[in-house]
């Protein structure tokens, strides 16, 4: 039995909009396994997480990557895949931490789009990345953001946006 979208409806967080702009936030529990010998989150688990905000931002914003890669969304399978990452680790997050993971956009390109993540403990940052991922079909080429896609993007992208360290961007 599966269970239906209403039954969990923050499964893939929520985006909100105020004063600072439109951002998508995500809650995560550090488990054991995202943890090393210490109880130290691992730094492999930052980018997980980072990427669990990224596929349910894309998912509330109406096109999910499961409609790219399988080409219902265009005309030929494609899937966002990661160009470049810049990554900050500021502080140590431990095991039982409930933390956000906030993405918010940065730019658009024809076939990219840069985002903003945060990875937040208690309103207090303990990682940052600025992620560009790039749109590419099944044969490697980039894909050019459909309209829907770039729409979607862009409606997030309105207002103001708060980059890393807190600098408007």
């Amino acid at each position: 039995m599966s269970a239906t979208p209403d039954a969990w409806p923050d499964l893939a967080g929520r985006i909100i909009d105020d004063e600072t702009g439109r951002r998508h936030v995500l809650p995560v529990r550090v488990y054991f396994e995202d943890t090393d010998a210490g109880g130290i989150a691992y730094h492999a688990s930052y980018i997980r997480w980072c990427e669990r905000g990224r596929t349910d931002f894309l998912r509330l914003l109406g096109t999910d990557s499961r409609r790219l890669i399988d080409g219902s969304a265009s005309h030929e399978p494609a899937a966002f895949v990661v160009r470049r990452m810049s990554c900050d680790f500021l502080r140590p997050a431990r095991m039982d931490d409930v933390l956000i993971v906030e993405t918010r956009v940065k730019e658009l390109g024809g076939a990219s789009v840069t985002l903003l993540q945060m990875v937040l403990n208690e309103a207090r940052r303990v990682f940052e990345a600025e992620v560009t991922v790039v749109l590419v079909a099944v044969s490697g080429k980039p894909v050019r953001l459909s309209t829907a896609v770039r729409s979607a993007f862009a409606q997030a992208d309105q207002g103001k946006v708060l980059g890393i360290g807190g600098t408007k961007a």
